[in-house]
C-alpha cells in the first residue's frame, strides 16, 4: 500500500511540472511604411505652415511626411480632430 501511495505522489509530482506555464516573451517591432514614397520630416517650410493656417485656421501640425516631388503629407488636429491633408511646397491645398 505504501508503495502504491508513493507510486501516485511521484506520478502526480512529474505531471504538475509538466503543467508549468511557459514564458513567453514579445518582441515588437516598430516599422516605417514606405509604400506611397513619402519620408517623414522634422518639419515644414514656412509656405506650407501658412496655407495650412490660411485654410484652416487653429490647425495644430502634428506629424509631417514629403515625397520626392516636394508634396507634403501632413496629419493635423483642427478643433481636437485629426485628418491627413496634402500640399505642394509652396503651401496649396492637394486633392488626393
Amino acid at each position: 500500500m505504501k508503495k502504491l501511495i508513493l507510486s501516485a505522489a511521484i506520478v502526480l509530482g512529474s505531471l504538475s511540472m509538466n503543467a508549468e506555464t511557459p514564458v513567453v516573451t514579445n518582441q515588437m517591432v516598430q516599422t516605417v511604411n514606405d509604400q506611397d514614397g513619402y519620408k517623414e520630416v522634422d518639419g515644414v517650410p514656412a509656405a506650407v505652415k501658412k496655407g495650412l493656417d490660411a485654410a484652416y485656421p487653429g490647425v495644430v501640425l502634428e506629424k509631417a511626411w514629403v515625397n520626392e516631388k516636394k508634396e507634403y503629407k501632413i496629419e493635423i488636429t483642427v478643433r481636437g480632430e485629426k485628418s491627413i491633408v496634402y500640399t505642394d511646397a509652396s503651401g496649396n491645398i492637394l486633392k488626393k
